[in-house]
């Protein structure tokens, strides 16, 4: 396909990519909106302790980028990561997320609603309603940014005109933005109950998590320096999600179990949808379970000691 740069042919291709996901457009504008209304909540609430909940978060957002950067160190020592050893890190980071968003997202969150609304149910409807702004945000993401899926191959808008580079670089931002928001709504009420785990749990997982990474952009003959640096560029949305998140929930109690389900919902689709799937593509179904189960297990334990 021959190359055309002009801003009327991108604009003809966008619009065509928006007929063509017209049900993840419309989700992503409600998504968008909702975010809009928890700012102006925020805004009209802010929380008191303000200045410490951002350090809070922040130090834990930097911890993600941290370990995203430390976990991409051997990619100057390594040529090649062996597959199965692949899928089963990633496995274990996916389940190290799937506990994070159970144990440190949904059950504080319900927790939240239940207090105050004073029901159970109608508390969990708002986390419920979270989840689904979550997922609604994701699909539109995944649906409108140019990336690059392992099982799949490229998608999104003008994926065929992107550098592969860029579309890794996409995908994994993708992944870590919503990582980034969920440290950040833990940290929300200055809770470091429910912050700590965590920002503990998304630190870990994020070790293997850079390694494949950097690890993958070297199979497509990317420097290992330059696999470095990218690698460790994408964990800085991390702390950028984290300081979102802050800004969406100020002192506003309601936005706190919405926020909570959000983030849920964004990491949980994030596994389904990415994680998984890039475990088994290469037949190693069963160690990257046992090591799913291995991640899950491990943050149980994380989120009980701290």
């Amino acid at each position: 396909m021959a190359q055309q740069t002009s801003s009327g042919t991108w604009f003809s291709m966008l619009q065509h990519h928006a007929r063509e996901h017209s049900k993840s457009l419309l989700g992503l504008f409600v998504a968008i909106a909702v975010l809009f209304w928890l700012w102006g909540l925020a805004t009209e609430n802010p929380s008191e302790q303000q200045s410490r909940i951002v350090l809070l978060a922040m130090l834990g957002g930097c911890a993600g980028f941290i370990s995203t950067t430390l976990g991409a160190v051997p990619v100057m020592f390594m040529k090649r990561l062996a597959t199965r050893t692949e899928d089963v890190m990633l496995g274990a980071a996916a389940g190290m997320m799937l506990a994070a968003s159970f144990f440190s997202l949904l059950q504080p969150g319900l927790e939240a609603g239940e207090l105050l609304t004073g029901s159970a149910f109608l508390g969990g409807l708002l986390v419920i309603a979270g989840m689904t702004i979550g997922v609604l945000l994701m699909l539109g993401l995944d649906a409108f940014t140019p990336h690059e899926h392992f099982s799949t191959g490229p998608c999104g808008p003008g994926a065929d005109r992107c550098a592969k580079v860029w579309l890794f670089v996409f995908a994994i931002a993708l992944h870590n933005l919503p990582e980034g928001m969920a440290v950040g709504f833990g940290f929300s009420q200055g809770d470091i109950s429910v912050g700590l785990p965590l920002a503990t749990a998304i630190s870990l997982q994020n070790l293997p998590e850079g390694l494949a990474v950097a690890m993958s952009l070297r199979a497509i003959d990317i420097k290992p320096m330059h696999a470095l640096l990218i690698t460790a560029a994408t964990g800085l949305l991390e702390p950028l999600g984290a300081l979102i998140s802050i800004c969406l929930v100020g002192g506003s109690e309601i936005a706190y179990p919405i926020g909570l389900g959000l983030a849920a919902g964004a990491m949980i689709f994030v596994v389904s949808h990415e994680v998984i799937p890039e475990t088994h593509r290469n037949n190693h179904q069963t160690t990257a379970t046992i090591g799913l189960m291995v991640g899950f297990a491990l943050m149980t334990i994380l989120d009980t000691a701290l």
